[in-house]
């Protein structure tokens, strides 16, 4: 007899062997992903003095990166899913890693553009495989810690490099250098991946992949899946708007030089990261113990309180820095909330077998619907207002600009982030039943039923083991 989804026993928090590990090598990796992905949003001024560039088409770079992630993620997660999912992320690592490099070196805005489409792809490669093999080796009543933790790469990410470039960039005298320093370690990291052990599926796992239309029209006809996809269209556009222009918020708004703007930032943004995330971790598993309704309403909850935060440290004044981080932390740290409640549902009501494909479509769905949506809309704002609203320079007409475009984002879509999470708690409880009831007993691995195990790891056993 299969107990209820929200039950939680001894079996099902167990700790997992080598999971920990695991664990620890996804998230290192995860952080360098975030350290590069962050640099172009630090050296915004000069990159757009030395090219005569807008922030349109800064909006631009980080939507055009955006839409080139989510789609080349789609067919990597399905490769994830069919092969092997270490072989995935260490040939991804390789590949960010280069372009990153060779983005030091751009001599115009179109080659910065084609190099980090580049990145973008490598990029592509990590979140599906690297979700699923978490959700490969850790129990239900784990998973959203682990989640939580495996996230953490975002804001210490963040953190570093908003902490480390401002000052490359002072010390040097260049925006390319930080480029250059923060490719090496992903080549180091790529080897390493190669040292996981692969984590077996069970025969739900082995069992003939379908095609990739089938299995993207399987995923998406969920219904809280679509859900979570509307949620996360609200959650990313004011996310990666605010992380592409903090630092030029920090330094119009308030007049502070890029390596203060980037401290203060990485410290916003990183700090809060990490906090949210294990806050966020810790309530979703409690919440989900007593229903994956109650997980998701947790969510939707701290997701909710970011937004009258948030707003009401955008209104703080020009000359009131320390109130606008103080307040704009404090809601950030709830909008991490979404996600250690929303991955851990991709594995409640997706069959194993699909579950780096039902991640990659996850991405792809609200990175091109919200996260290429949020950057290019907000700069294409800010140069609006810039042009409409009287200044005495064009410096304060551009602070006023770029403020103005904030207000109207954030808040917005951060309370329509809330909502669509809240209704994917109203379809949780259904679609998590029917995925057991599609999944055979003999097929279903046990950590996916509540109280029934744990995960395994390959290690020598009966018969050819079959991994990837």
């Amino acid at each position: 007899m299969i107990s209820s989804p929200g039950s939680a026993s001894a079996a099902a928090d167990a700790r997992v062997p080598g999971a920990h590990r695991v664990l620890a090598l996804l998230t290192l990796a995860n952080f360098m992903n975030f350290y590069d992905r962050t640099v172009p949003a630090i050296v915004v001024e000069p990159i757009k003095a030395e090219f005569g560039l807008g922030d349109g088409h800064i909006g631009a770079v980080t939507s055009a990166f955006t839409v080139v992630y989510a789609l080349a993620g789609i067919a990597l997660g399905r490769v994830a899913d069919r092969g092997s999912r270490r072989r995935v992320m260490a040939g991804g690592l390789v590949v960010w890693s280069l372009f990153t490099a060779v983005s030091g070196g751009a001599w115009s805005f179109a080659a910065l553009l084609l190099f980090r489409l580049g990145v973008g792809i490598g990029e592509a490669s990590y979140a599906p495989a690297a979700n699923a093999m978490i959700f490969d080796v850790f129990p239900p009543g784990r998973r959203a810690r682990a989640i939580g933790v495996f996230q953490l790469g975002i804001p210490v990410g963040l953190l570093a490099a908003f902490l480390s470039v401002g000052w490359i960039v002072e010390a040097t005298g260049s925006w390319r250098v930080p480029f250059l320093l923060a490719a090496v370690p992903g080549f180091v990291l790529a080897a390493l991946m190669l040292t996981l052990p692969e984590p077996r599926r069970d025969a739900a796992g082995r069992a003939a992949a379908p095609p990739l239309r089938q299995a993207v029209r399987s995923i998406l006809a969920i219904p809280t899946v679509r859900r979570l996809v509307l949620a996360g269209v609200g959650v990313q556009i004011p996310a990666h708007s605010m992380t592409t222009f903090l630092v030029p918020y920090l330094q119009r708004h308030f007049g502070l030089g890029i390596g203060a703007a980037a401290q203060s930032a990485g410290l916003v943004l990183g700090l809060t990261g990490i906090a949210g995330l294990l806050l966020g971790g810790v309530a979703a598993d409690r919440a989900g113990r007593r229903s994956l309704p109650a997980r998701m309403t947790a969510g939707a909850a701290g997701v909710a309180l970011s937004a009258p935060l948030t707003l009401a440290a955008l209104l703080a004044d020009a000359t009131a820095v320390t109130a606008f981080l103080t307040l704009f932390a404090a809601g950030w740290l709830f909008h991490y909330f979404f996600i250690t409640t929303a991955l851990p549902a991709i594995a409640d009501v997706v069959e194993p077998h699909l579950r780096a494909t039902a991640v990659a479509v996850y991405y792809a769905s609200f990175y091109l619907l919200g996260g290429a949506f949020g950057p290019i809309v907000t700069g294409a704002l800010s140069d609006r207002f810039t042009a409409i609203v009287p200044a005495a320079s064009a410096a304060a007409a551009d602070a006023a600009g770029l403020h103005y475009a904030l207000l109207v984002v954030v808040p917005v879509f951060l309370l329509l982030g809330a909502l669509a999470l809240w209704t994917a708690g109203r379809t949780i409880t259904t679609d998590h039943t029917r995925m057991l009831a599609r999944t055979t007993v003999s097929d279903r691995p046990a950590r996916d039923v509540a109280g029934r195990g744990e995960a395994e790891l390959d290690r020598p056993a009966p018969g050819p083991p079959v991994s990837g």
